[in-house]
C-alpha cells in the first residue's frame, strides 16, 4: 500500500485541491491511503480537510497535528502514522496527475531493489514568469525538475524533489528520519533536508530513480517571484548548507565552501553570456543568487 503524505502549514487555498487530485488518481483507493499533517496551521486548513472527507467518504484518510513546528517534524510524524510500505510525499502547494499513484505502484512492484523515486516537478504560475528567470533561477523558485520522458536513475548529485518523493519505508530504517534541524519552520526558508536524506542514502549504496509519469504540478504565486522572497529564499540555501555539513564534518564544510568557489566562476560566465545577449537582468539574478547564497555559507 502506498501511503501518500502531505504536510501543511497555513496553505488554505491550495490544501482542498491536493487532496482532491490524489483523491481522484486512477490507483484503486483500497491501494492507498492519504496523511495529512498540519504542522500549526492558523488559518482555516482544518476545515477544508474536514471538506474533503465529507466530499470523499470513501478514501482512507487520516488527519493529525503536529505540534513540533518544522516541515521535518511533520515529514517524520507522517512516517510514524502511515501503514503503508510505500511512502509518498507531496507537496502542499500542488496537485498531481492521475497516473500519478500507479506509476509509483507499478515502479516498486517490478524493481524489488529500488528504494526511492521521484517525478517532474513543473510549474503552474498564477501570474506571468518574470523575464528575469532563467533554467537556474527557475529550478530555485519553482522547484522545476524534468529530466525527459524516460525512466532512469537520477545521474550523479542529481535527486528526487521533497514535493515528489517516494520512498520504501524501509530506508527510514537504514539511515533514520528527516534531521529536524533542518527543512523549513514556519515561515523560514531553510531547507536541505532532503539533500541531507539522499546523501546518506547514497553513502548507504542505495539508488533512486526518475519516473516521467509522476507529475506534480506546482502553484507558484506572485509573493514567490518578489525580489524580498528571492533575498531570503538564496540567503536560506547557503545558511541551510552551512549547518548540513558542519554537522557532518568541518572537513566537509571546507569542501563546500570550494565548490562555492567554482560556482562563482560558473556564474561569472554566464553573466557574461547574457551581458553579451543584451538580457543582463538574468545575468544580475544570477550573480544576486550566488552572492546570497555565499553570505549564507559564511554566516557566523
Amino acid at each position: 500500500m502506498i501511503s501518500v503524505i502531505i504536510c501543511t502549514y497555513n496553505r488554505q487555498k491550495y490544501i482542498y485541491n491536493v487532496l482532491k487530485s490524489v483523491a481522484e488518481n486512477e490507483l484503486p483507493r483500497s491501494e492507498y491511503e492519504i496523511v495529512l499533517v498540519n504542522n500549526n496551521s492558523t488559518d482555516n486548513t482544518e476545515q477544508e480537510c474536514r471538506r474533503f472527507q465529507d466530499d470523499y467518504p470513501e478514501v482512507n484518510f487520516h488527519y493529525c497535528v503536529e505540534t513540533n513546528q518544522g516541515l521535518s517534524y511533520a515529514r517524520n510524524c507522517g512516517i510514524r502514522q502511515s501503514a503503508g510500505d510505500l511512502l509518498a510525499y507531496v507537496d502542499d502547494d500542488a496537485t498531481v496527475n492521475k497516473e500519478y499513484l500507479s506509476t509509483y505502484a507499478r515502479f516498486f512492484a517490478d524493481h524489488p531493489d529500488a528504494v526511492a523515486a521521484g517525478g517532474p516537478i513543473l510549474p503552474v504560475y498564477e501570474t506571468e514568469e518574470p523575464s528575469w528567470m532563467t533554467h537556474y533561477t527557475r529550478q530555485l523558485i519553482t522547484g522545476k525538475l524534468y529530466l525527459g520522458d524516460k525512466e532512469r536513475e537520477f545521474p550523479g548529485g542529481a535527486f528526487p524533489g521533497g514535493g515528489n518523493a517516494c520512498y520504501r519505508k524501509s530506508v527510514f530504517d537504514t539511515v533514520g528520519l528527516f534531521n529536524v534541524e533542518l527543512g523549513r519552520k514556519g515561515n523560514s526558508l531553510i531547507g536541505a533536508e532532503e539533500k541531507d536524506l539522499f546523501d546518506k542514502m547514497t553513502t548507504n549504496g542505495m539508488h533512486f530513480y526518475y519516473l516521467p509519469n509522476a507529475i506534480l504540478y506546482h502553484i507558484i504565486p506572485p509573493h514567490k517571484l518578489t525580489q524580498d522572497y528571492f533575498d531570503r529564499l538564496t540567503y536560506s540555501i547557503g545558511v541551510s548548507e552551512r549547518y548540513r555539513t558542519l554537522q557532518i564534518s568541518p572537513k566537509k564544510y571546507r569542501n563546500r565552501l570550494m565548490k562555492e568557489a567554482v560556482k562563482w566562476g560558473g556564474t561569472i560566465v554566464l553573466w557574461l553570456y547574457y551581458a553579451f545577449r543584451l538580457q543582463p537582468a538574468k545575468g544580475n539574478k544570477l550573480v544576486a543568487f550566488r552572492r546570497n547564497v555565499t553570505r549564507g555559507l559564511l554566516k557566523h
